[in-house]
């Protein structure tokens, strides 16, 4: 079994004059890595050895190209687009594009590709007040999204967010399962616990075959929710579109003051 074998692998820019010229001599080094001939590949492509040992020489490649020799590996292909916090882009972002914050200034837009989870990190998720005060009240046990990390651990703690006209941080979750479902599945599964009615389910779903639900356990409300101005003063924080995962300094502040939590 190949060593990329179930692993995700990531398309970043190349900072070099060569562009698309080395692709070709990477994706070489990966199937070495991955301990395969260029036959074995030629054979999971279904084309002759030439034309994967055209590819690895160089030159102008398909994306296309690119994902199927990834997948050959036993691995996939995730692309991002990568737009600094303050471009323009962040303020026509809407619910329907979720979007991750990759570092404190930079933010993440998948294109392609499931996103893998980063280890050992809690989520801030932004919920609307309707939805947060059900969570808090222990009847809404599923969060439902257009994107999320599937690889994410079991336990992992998620900081609900209130969004307008809350605006504050209002308690936390665990997540105890992520679940990537065919979107006419989790409808089906999750009808009485997502507490979405189905015209706003369709319209949140729309042009995706697939979602993901994030089932909740172990849910806490803070005695005294964190107002989104002093989240900003005292760390920086600004309210994601649907999620990103929590600075250390918010997440040491808000372990180390267990009084905020209400058990």
């Amino acid at each position: 079994m190949g060593k990329l074998t179930g692993k995700i692998v990531e398309a970043k820019a190349i900072p070099n004059a060569r562009g698309s010229a080395s692709v070709g001599p990477e994706l070489r080094r990966l199937r070495l890595l991955a301990g395969l001939t260029q036959k074995q590949i030629a054979d999971r492509l279904d084309v002759q050895q030439a034309a994967i040992s055209k590819i690895e020489k160089g030159g102008e490649i398909y994306l296309s190209t690119v994902q199927r020799y990834v997948e050959a590996l036993g691995a996939s292909l995730r692309l991002n687009a990568h737009f600094p916090v303050d471009a323009p882009i962040s303020a026509r972002l809407d619910g329907g594009f979720d979007v991750e914050q990759g570092s404190e200034d930079q933010l993440v837009l998948p294109l392609l590709g499931d996103e893998p989870f980063k280890t050992q990190r809690d989520v801030v998720l932004s919920i609307k007040p309707v939805y947060s005060e059900k969570i808090l009240e222990g009847r809404k046990t599923v969060e439902l999204r257009r994107r999320f990390p599937v690889s994410a651990p079991n336990g992992t703690l998620a900081y609900i967010y209130s969004t307008s006209p809350v605006k504050a941080m209002v308690g936390t979750a665990s997540i105890s399962e992520v679940l990537k479902l065919p979107v006419e599945q989790i409808w089906e599964e999750f009808e009485s616990t997502a507490f979405i009615e189905k015209p706003l389910f369709d319209k949140y779903f729309e042009g995706l075959d697939h979602g993901y639900a994030l089932v909740f356990g172990d849910v806490k409300s803070f005695s005294r929710p964190l107002p989104l101005h002093e989240l900003r003063e005292k760390f920086g924080f600004e309210p994601p579109q649907s999620f990103l995962y929590a600075k250390r300094d918010l997440r040491k502040a808000l372990q180390d003051e267990p009084a905020i939590v209400s058990h």
